[in-house]
């Protein structure tokens, strides 16, 4: 049943009820509110009004399998959009064939400079991102001049789709993000006879990374076509070498395992720490290496810490929802931890989507009267999505409902669709520099902690993946106020709990000035961080890691509102962790340690049953 289907009857009742109260002069009906249920809202129509539809949607799904999930549609409409923009702008025309003219002079000089043997400054220079050209014989002809030439198009074609007036700013950024990937694919470093050090490491080796690099290959694709689990490299099991910090399993229910860690001190503060992950991964991010361990860290702090392993969710399990997610699993494993440490509050950190759930459930305890939080803690989630970063680029009505005929067909959204997704964003380093490395030098992976868990990938329950991206990706209700829990709206403001908000420098999943903005929807005690790192790695900074910095500041509550840019301008670096300093603000919103509680029958050993669905 479609999601629209499911909506219908609700809708009904709800506008049958309405009018059945104001007939009788119920006073009632007069103070019914207008809210938005967190469903695809529809215009009503009769049972067989499109009596054919599921065979559009089964086309649609076939075409979703070819295209990589991209729907079409969505391509074509924002070149369209660019063109006609393009063509009733002779300025801007008149601009580009300029900026043709100058880089092709450019070339031309560089070019002169080099056949003559002149040691001169490359015109163009990669991004800071790309890596793609590090290797020094790309400083040598013809080479030079073939990534030149290459950084020559990417500079036009940068200028050629950016901002244009009357273009829509979506269109804009996805015409210059879809040229951006075509030219990618073209690069010169891509193609064996044209990049120095393939060609090197063809001659030294007389060819066996080429034939290293074809075992590689054929490798991938098996797998890719027969979708099987990679099993994880020597040193890198999961339950010995990696998601090993001891503990047990206390809980199971159908959507999660919960599991507490066991203490490592003789005394702990009597407020647990409830940690939730996103389920668009494996949980164990937050518990990688013991040394790297952000969960091993605060147990070694004196504190008793649970963990939320999600399970990976089946086409039997397409209809979980995200207030399923919300009750079965936040609002149940809170009420475990009750259970097993009574009368205290509880710590809770949400990390990514699963920050995002928190964040829901927290306003709606608040809204309730729930006081059950002594803080609340969110590691790279968005609350507002306005400014969500490169993930809007695969987000409109057409491309949404494209992603829910995909699901519709297979009960949930695959492992290598949501991967592909996330990597197409990084494409140099993500697609192609792996690809060179791989298949053309003959290069193994080589295995990290992260690398391992990034593999590790899960599915997305069909109901709650299509409200998740309709909710806020697409309507950004949360913060809009129009985001209705069992019927009524929630707000961030009614949040009074004091908050630790973490965002990390590069992320290019949860951009930190986006992260930035819990700050304007919330009038709570605020401490907020912004750290070195991607939206991993900035999160995975345990003291001692080499090279990193972080800024942290405090908003008191009821304090006024300071943008992003005038706050990082007014806050200095400080070298290090964060991790102290979060140790060090839960440890002044809890009480003085005791001993640790009474270890209860446990279900299994941790890291549980879970962990290891596939």
């Amino acid at each position: 049943m479609s999601l629209k289907e499911r909506s219908r009857p609700n809708e009904r009742d709800n506008q049958m009820r309405t009018k059945m109260m104001a007939k009788k002069g119920d006073p009632a009906s007069k103070m019914l509110p207008t809210v938005a249920v967190n469903q695809h809202q529809v215009v009503p129509d009769t049972p067989n009004a499109h009596p054919h539809k599921n065979l559009d949607r089964a086309i649609r799904a076939a075409m979703g399998r070819l295209t990589g999930g991209i729907s079409p549609h969505s391509a074509t409409e924002a070149w369209s959009d660019w063109a006609l923009h393009l063509a009733r702008s002779p300025g801007r025309q008149l601009e580009l064939a300029e900026l043709a003219q100058s880089n092709a002079l450019k070339m031309t000089a560089y070019g002169a400079n080099v056949t003559l043997g002149k040691d001169v400054k490359p015109p163009f220079t990669p991004k800071g991102y790309d890596h793609r050209f590090s290797h020094a014989s790309w400083a040598r002809a013809p080479f030079n001049l073939w990534q030149q030439s290459f950084l020559a198009a990417q500079d036009w074609w940068d200028q050629a789709t950016s901002d244009m007036r009357g273009l829509r700013k979506q269109d804009a950024d996805r015409t210059q993000f879809q040229m951006r990937q075509a030219l990618d694919l073209v690069s010169p470093s891509n193609f064996p006879w044209m990049n120095p050090e393939i060609i090197e490491e063809t001659i030294k080796t007389g060819g066996r990374n080429l034939v290293e690099g074809a075992g590689h290959l054929a490798e991938d694709m098996i797998q890719t076509l027969t979708q099987t689990h990679k099993p994880a490299p020597e040193g890198y099991q999961i339950g010995t070498d990696l998601a090993c910090t001891p503990g047990q399993v206390v809980f199971r229910n159908h959507l999660f395992e919960l599991i507490q860690y066991t203490p490592q001190t003789e005394k702990v503060h009597p407020e647990p720490v409830l940690f939730v992950p996103a389920w668009i991964m494996k949980y164990y991010i937050l518990d990688l290496s013991p040394e790297n361990s952000m969960v091993n860290y605060l147990v070694s702090q004196g504190f008793t810490v649970f963990m939320m392993s999600w399970c990976n969710p089946t086409a039997a399990q397409s209809e979980l929802s995200l207030e399923d997610y919300r009750k079965s699993g936040v609002l149940a494993a809170l009420d475990a931890i009750n259970r097993l440490v009574p009368d205290h509050m509880i710590h809770a950190n949400g990390y990514c989507l699963g920050g995002t759930l928190l964040a829901i459930t927290a306003a709606t305890m608040a809204r309730d009267c729930d006081d059950r939080f002594a803080s609340i803690t969110l590691m790279a989630a968005q609350v507002d999505f306005a400014e969500a970063g490169e993930l809007l680029l695969f987000v409109d009505e057409s491309q949404v409902a494209f992603v829910e005929d995909i699901m519709w067909e297979q009960g949930y959204l695959d492992r290598p669709q949501m991967a592909r997704t996330f990597a197409s964003i990084r494409a140099e380093d993500l697609i192609y520099t792996r690809a060179v490395n791989r298949y053309f030098l003959g290069k193994d992976d080589l295995p990290t902690d992260i690398g391992v868990w990034n593999g590790d990938t899960t599915r997305m329950p069909a109901r709650m993946h299509s409200e998740y991206l309709r909710s806020f990706f697409l309507e950004n209700r949360l913060t809009a106020g129009r985001f209705a829990v069992e019927g009524r709206v929630i707000a961030l403001k009614d949040i009074s709990t004091p908050m630790f908000v973490i965002a990390t420098e590069a992320d290019h999943i949860a951009p930190w000035k986006s992260v930035y903005k819990t700050k304007l929807f919330t009038d709570c005690d605020l401490t907020f961080v912004l750290t070195k790192g991607g939206h991993n790695g900035g999160i995975i900074s345990e003291p001692g890691h080499p090279g990193r910095h972080y800024c942290i500041d405090h908003r008191h509550s009821g304090a006024h509102y300071k943008s992003p840019d005038s706050w990082i301008s007014e806050t200095a670096p400080i070298s290090g962790s964060w991790w102290p300093d979060y140790a060090t603000w839960l440890k002044g919103k809890s009480g003085p340690r005791s001993k640790p509680p009474k270890q209860r029958p446990a279900i299994c050993a941790a890291p549980g049953t879970y962990i290891h669905q596939t």
